[in-house]
């Protein structure tokens, strides 16, 4: 009888117990003090609570209060209509134990992706500095940009949750923030005078098959899925990992867009890299259900690759893989790439220039989404070349403005091919918004690059920002 009693007792204090830890709301880590909201939109909010009860919900910029119902799990979720940019707000959740938010700002809120170029913080790496980062370190003090990094987490499920906080611009926080995301919300603030969120989920040395479902890597049969944890051969490249542990617990939260700086881990798999990425992008807008939401990346910038090549083995010209990026925001609606050709570091993967690299892609977010006009963000791209007799003449599109040179109206970045397939260095000058190009060398060009090279310095320009490395062939 004794036993039987103490057993009534020790369940009902297990009940107890277990009550009184469901008896709160809980949010994701991204939902806390500090956050960004996406103004003017229906802004998504989950969480979980005590299973099957309703969860009160009051906002301070409306005074009105909201229920959510949780389910027999204790998940929730609600939409809630934000107001146009400004704050600090509250926001209270309640079903039984309230939880506050407090200095919510309401304005824009960008994801930020990608591996190592992403991912280098403001300081930069060992022996790898970020130019002139270390004064604009010191006037990055701004209340309404927001800053919030995903710790990194490799994942063979997909789980609901990141570590990581929110925090405003300091020069001690901003340290530690990732240049190119910082260049980008800074110019963004400079611009749009409204508080600024970024969301930083990036990894060192990822592909692109890390950040993607292992249903959209059914027509890539090189990407090896993992079938059980055993599988996971690098907590960064193996397929699916990152988007579980770093992506997946994102997804839903409501943004203006993403911005991604990736591809150098794909360099020598650039064959499937532009029907890859393009899967990437469109399969997360679907996920996300928010729509074809604006999505910039950058080109990888010039870099000597047989620095990292094994003895023995064939360098590989990530050209190619550059001229795969160039492909996909020609397929992909509402995107833009930002070519950094004279932006690279030829002895360095990790280029200096990340200020260039934010503020490209922030030239596309401002005129494609914010109605920014006077300026270019596009760069010029290789249209087709026209073979007349010793000399090509290259066309090209988006140049309204004709090509310019560096520092003259030439270039000494371009060569022609014969029928031999053998490429000698050539002549090239610029007319009007055409290039003309000859080689003495080859009496009848069939074939024209420019920049095709692991390392290049990029000087061909339109409007002030570079043109990409291109061929005429497919060889």
């Amino acid at each position: 009888m004794k036993s039987s009693r103490l057993q009534v007792a020790l369940m009902a204090a297990l009940f107890a117990v277990t009550s009184s830890l469901h008896a709160e709301v809980k949010l994701p880590a991204f939902f806390s003090d500090g956050m960004v909201m996406q103004q003017k939109t229906n802004a998504n909010l989950w969480g979980t609570a005590t299973p099957s009860s309703k969860v009160k919900i009051n906002v301070s910029w409306d005074k009105k209060n909201y229920t959510a119902q949780a389910d027999e799990q204790g998940h929730w979720k609600f939409s809630v209509k934000t107001p146009t940019a400004g704050g600090p707000y509250t926001l209270t959740f309640n079903d039984g134990k309230a939880t506050r938010l407090s200095n919510v700002m309401m304005g824009e809120l960008w994801i930020c992706s990608g591996q190592s170029n992403m991912e280098m913080p403001m300081k930069g790496f060992k022996n790898q500095p970020v130019e002139n980062a270390n004064m604009d370190i010191l006037h990055s003090t701004d209340n309404d940009l927001r800053l919030f990094t995903v710790k990194r987490n490799s994942t063979f499920a997909p789980v609901n949750d990141v570590t990581g906080k929110w925090d405003e611009a300091t020069p001690a926080v901003v340290r530690d923030f990732s240049a190119t995301a910082y260049y980008f919300g800074r110019e963004l603030r400079q611009m749009l005078h409204v508080p600024v969120g970024l969301i930083v989920t990036a990894w060192g040395g990822s592909a692109c098959e890390a950040w993607m479902q292992s249903d959209w890597l059914r027509a890539f049969p090189d990407a090896k899925i993992p079938q059980k944890e055993e599988d996971i051969k690098s907590k960064n490249r193996t397929p699916t990992v990152l988007y579980n542990g770093m992506l997946h617990p994102l997804i839903g939260i409501t943004m203006k867009g993403v911005i991604w700086y990736q591809g150098e881990d794909n360099y020598n798999r650039w064959q499937t890299y532009a029907d890859m990425f393009t899967t990437m992008i469109n399969g997360w807008r679907k996920v996300w259900n928010q729509g074809d939401f604006p999505f910039y990346y950058c080109q990888i910038a010039p870099y000597d690759y047989s620095i990292i090549t094994a003895p023995g083995e064939p360098v590989i010209n990530s050209a190619y893989l550059r001229e795969a990026q160039s492909q996909v925001e020609l397929r992909v609606k509402n995107s833009g790439m930002a070519v950094l050709l004279d932006a690279g570091l030829e002895a360095g993967i990790h280029p200096r220039k990340k200020q260039i690299a934010g503020e490209r892609l922030a030239l596309l977010a401002l005129t494609k989404n914010y109605g920014i006009t006077g300026v270019t963000s596009e760069s010029a791209y290789f249209k087709n070349a026209e073979f007349n007799n010793d000399t090509v003449v290259v066309n090209f599109e988006r140049a309204d403005m004709w090509i310019s040179g560096k520092n003259d109206f030439t270039s000494k970045l371009f060569e022609v091919a014969g029928s031999d397939k053998v490429f000698h260095s050539a002549k090239a000058w610029i007319v009007r918004s055409k290039m003309y190009v000859k080689s003495d060398e080859v009496a009848h060009p069939v074939a024209v690059r420019y920049a095709f090279h692991n390392y290049a310095d990029g000087d061909l320009f339109c409007d002030g920002l570079p043109v990409a490395s291109f061929r005429s062939d497919n060889w």
